[in-house]
């Protein structure tokens, strides 16, 4: 009897063991996945940032030279 409830018992352990490293896994997972998101908002928030300055800076760079060309004559 004695043995009977030790075998229970371990199998009790085992099991509570087996869903704490489940558990535990899960939680692994989910902080990778939230820092790969993190991660990959902050590189769409970079690519946004830099498409911006560079539309910026071309778009200042075309107004000077039209500037240049009115006046120099180059352009009307």
């Amino acid at each position: 009897m004695a043995s009977k409830g030790l075998q229970d018992l371990k199998k009790q352990v085992e099991g509570a063991a087996q869903e704490a490293v489940t558990s535990a896994g899960t939680a692994a997972q989910q902080v990778v996945d939230q820092a790969t998101e993190a991660g990959q908002k902050a590189m769409d928030q970079v690519a946004k940032t830099t498409q911006e300055t560079i539309d910026k800076t071309a778009n200042q760079a075309s107004e000077t030279f039209s500037g240049f060309g009115k006046k120099f004559g180059l352009l009307k």
